[in-house]
């Protein structure tokens, strides 16, 4: 009985493998995709840093929401990027367990950013003479702190009810990262538990976060269609459903991969990696995009900024050339004294 329940510490990460062919031009894509999405928001944190203009709670968010998007691009991508050309594909449990706790964090914290971004739009669209009091940077950072303690409590509760399975038999694991869902497959424990802490975290994470991203933009949606100037009712509907498109595949993806029925079932495997890209490296790639280049206050940032680096280069030019021009003024009178 012991021999048939020994422990299983490391594992093989599938992920494309059944595609040899296609080897060099998925890992050429998902590069790209790393690369793009580690630029854009590591790009808006460090903007959103120094420009103190964009010091208020929803650039706030909005930057927190930038750095849990990178984190999770760390934590998958470089892994599967380096399976591609590997032979063994090999992770340890406890690496395992690291990737996971990451995901975790990033996903739990982008669901309260996502809805806090939401409610901060709904004060300063519905309510804007009451904005600073409801919205007050206190409120801000202690809704920001709140966010990563829930992030982390809810990724410390998994990784700790893992240590209640054990693993043996196949220990080849159908995905591009370590998820829970496939570990509990493979499990030799009955896993119900796990799985019933996953559907009342996660779905209470998500009701309550999705209940307050609909709510608010339900609000937004009927303030913009009682205002009078077409241009504007056009241009704010256009962000809002560029906005609420990004959060519904979120959402949508992260609901059908932890929440739907059956969801720990062999037969749903095949559905994992395919609805994981969304979540893990589609949605990443395009948060920076959708929430800041249709942004007039970040565009204006970037603007200025682009054009002091302008003006430093034409300075440093101007100055290097009055440098050489007193060098060579200054040469005749040394080759003199030669």
């Amino acid at each position: 009985m012991e021999n048939n329940h020994s422990l299983t510490t490391e594992f093989i990460l599938v992920g494309f493998t059944d595609h040899p062919e296609l080897r060099t031009l998925l890992f050429l894509v998902f590069l790209t995709i790393y690369l793009i999405t580690m630029v854009g928001n590591l790009g808006l944190v460090a903007l959103i840093f120094m420009e103190h203009r964009l010091h208020t709670p929803m650039y706030i968010f909005l930057g927190n929401l930038a750095l849990m998007d990178s984190c999770c691009s760390c934590a998958i991508t470089p892994k599967m990027l380096q399976n591609f050309f590997s032979k063994d594909r090999m992770i340890s449990l406890y690496e395992c367990m690291a990737q996971f706790y990451l995901l975790c964090l990033a996903e739990t914290a982008d669901c309260f950013l996502l809805a806090s971004m939401a409610y901060d739009r709904f004060v300063a669209i519905c309510n804007p003479l009451q904005y600073h009091t409801m919205m007050s940077k206190k409120l801000c950072i202690q809704m920001t702190t709140g966010i990563y303690i829930a992030g982390n409590l809810h990724s410390i509760i998994h990784i700790g009810l893992l240590f209640r399975l054990r693993f043996c038999g196949s220990h080849q694991i159908n995905h591009f990262f370590c998820d829970v869902l496939p570990l509990y497959r493979l499990s030799c424990v009955n896993p119900y538990i796990n799985e019933l802490m996953i559907c009342i975290l996660a779905g209470s994470v998500q009701t309550f976060t999705i209940t307050i991203v609909i709510v608010s933009y339900l609000f937004i949606l009927f303030t913009i269609f009682k205002m009078k100037s077409k241009e504007g009712k056009g241009k704010a509907l256009s962000t809002c459903a560029s906005h609420f498109l990004s959060v519904s595949i979120f959402y949508g993806s992260l609901v059908f991969m932890y929440i739907r029925p059956n969801s720990n079932s062999v037969n749903e495997e095949d559905k994992d990696i395919p609805v994981a890209i969304f979540y893990t490296l589609v949605i990443p790639l395009l948060n920076p995009f959708i929430y800041s280049l249709r942004n007039k206050e970040v565009i204006n940032v970037m603007k200025k900024i682009r054009k002091s680096y302008t003006v430093f280069q034409s300075s440093s030019t101007i100055l290097h050339s009055q440098h050489e021009c007193v060098r060579l003024s200054i040469m005749p009178h040394q080759q003199q004294y030669l």
